[in-house]
């Protein structure tokens, strides 16, 4: 690890719809063949705008402005077009979703193969080699798009690992992965670093990287703040840089694995510092009894049965692809049910406009840009209740100052970054004040600020009467902030009990594809 592989040079970008403020300000870094390095940094701190200087998407792909100089191997990629760097460095983005577009999930990891000309033995072998990786060979003939978000996130990984690329590049692996999948990427890209190969993760979620990785880069306001091993992290006011260690325990590498894989740590009752905030008058809310229903990919959903109070906060959970998205979506009119009965706030869902239950159930999915349609972070935020006839510009103000929207309302929601896509589309679902808030993989790409914010906002949001499902993989906030989970494996629900009792039940846990 003697031999400079990537250099940073005086290093300073910024957007050309970004008002020229710079994101990258005077990046000075080098990585060396074979490292295993974490970024990490507040949502906005400029994390995927530097890696996408690593591949060439900048300067080549986005306009702007760049000052000083990236060389990879020793060329700079201004001399370099994408394509060159492409047998280099492999990228995994942010949003699977958006690295997508083939056919099926075969095709998909076969076309960067094909693009390099490759012989079809070597691409069928390497192919299955990528797929049984990333436990996608059962999925190969399906269509990305018909895939749950984490089935996307290892269909794009698997894509750029089937070329061999000499940089692994993966921008928030872990954030919308089950506990399961999330041990199994680590785990091959620890196999992958034993190799020789060199792996650059940007993530927020610190439990699954510190314990793997050699160094740790942390950028703040676009600038590099620290650099070294983990240990040093430790010794830094990381929640003012937007990181939030693993907590439960002072050592990580046993943290990770408890909370991943025998839960030991969390076998009794978690003390919530909110404690139970459901009011005294609590009725349902929500009533779900025997509901079917069946996605376009052929999916089902079979006899669903459950209540949520005024008040209540729950989260449902399962691996990825048991139908936690698929649940969401019946439930507020996106999806009609095939057979069952769906009530909110007493009136028969089933009868009511998807408009209409959007009065009662505010919904932030997982993939924010699939929401947006306005030009303006603004225009986005206050649509919803604009349209809904409940504007109110106090309460607005409230959300914007909570999610630290202030310098993006005047910026187009498509041209901020992935954790700060989030935090407005969690905002232009709260606007209208719903007597139900669903948020879909509310902590996924978002910084250790946003996660205790969210949190005590959870708290105040039950206090005042607003039951809230938080649709997740992340089991330690989960476990803190909700009174029950909702656990569903294969379009089944199987379980709806205490967090504490079943994190105790390891064999349904491991049932549930939430632990090894």
């Amino acid at each position: 690890m003697d031999k400079p592989f990537i250099e940073t040079d005086r290093l300073s970008y910024a957007y050309k719809t970004n008002d020229d403020a710079s994101v990258l300000k005077n990046v000075n870094l080098t990585i060396r063949t074979g490292e295993y390095v974490l970024l990490c940094g507040a949502s906005g701190s400029g994390k995927s705008t530097l890696c996408k200087t690593f591949n060439g998407l900048i300067p080549h792909f986005y306009p702007g402005t760049m000052q000083g100089e990236v060389r990879i191997a020793g060329r700079s990629t201004g001399t370099q077009s994408v394509r060159d760097l492409f047998v280099k460095v492999g990228m995994v983005f942010q949003n699977p979703e958006a690295q997508l577009f083939n056919s099926t999930v075969e095709r998909e990891i076969a076309f960067g193969l094909e693009s390099l000309g490759m012989a079809r033995p070597e691409m069928r072998k390497r192919i299955a080699l990528a797929a049984a990786s990333t436990g996608l060979t059962p999925f190969l003939a399906r269509n990305p798009h018909t895939l749950s978000g984490g089935e996307q996130q290892l269909t794009a990984i698997a894509a750029i690992l089937a070329p061999d690329p000499d940089i692994i590049i993966l921008d928030e692996p872990y954030a919308n992965l089950d506990p399961v999948h999330a041990i199994q990427i680590r785990e091959m890209l620890k196999r992958i670093h034993r190799l020789g190969k060199t792996v650059i993760i940007s993530e927020h979620r610190l439990a699954c990287t510190l314990p793997d990785v050699q160094r740790v880069v942390v950028l703040d306001l676009g600038r590099v703040v620290s650099d070294g091993p983990p240990d040093k992290l430790m010794s830094k006011d990381t929640l003012a840089l937007g990181l939030e260690l693993p907590a439960g325990t002072d050592d990580i590498r046993q943290h990770v694995y408890s909370y991943l894989g025998s839960y030991s740590d969390f076998s009794k009752p978690v003390t919530r510092e909110s404690g139970d905030y459901s009011p005294k008058d609590s009725f349902d809310v929500l009533e779900v009894e025997n509901m079917c229903g069946t996605a376009p990919n052929g999916f089902h959903l079979k006899n669903i049965n459950f209540c949520l109070k005024k008040g209540e906060c729950i989260a449902l959970l399962g691996a990825n692809g048991s139908g936690k998205t698929t649940l969401l979506k019946h439930l507020n009119g996106l999806k009609r049910p095939s057979s069952g009965r769906i009530a909110v706030c007493g009136q028969n869902a089933l009868k009511l406009k998807t408009s209409q239950l959007a009065r009662y159930i505010g919904t932030a999915f997982q993939n924010p840009c699939s929401l947006f349609f306005k030009l303006t972070v603004e225009d986005e935020i206050k649509v919803g209740a604009e349209i809904l006839d409940c504007y109110d510009k106090a309460w607005l103000d409230e959300l914007v100052s909570l999610f630290r929207l202030k310098p993006l309302l005047k910026r187009s929601p498509h041209r901020i970054s992935g954790g700060e896509k989030k935090r407005v589309a969690f905002a232009a679902a709260m606007a209208a004040k719903p007597a139900i808030l669903a948020l879909d993989e509310p902590t996924a790409g978002q910084d250790g600020y946003f996660r205790k914010a969210l949190s005590e906002f959870i708290i105040r949001l039950q206090r005042q009467g607003q039951a809230v499902i938080l649709i997740t993989h992340d089991l330690a906030f989960a476990s803190q902030n909700t009174s029950r989970w909702l656990i569903l494996s294969h379009g089944k629900l199987i379980a709806d009990e205490a967090p504490y009792k079943l994190m105790a039940n390891r064999n349904l846990m491991r049932r549930a594809g939430l632990a090894m």
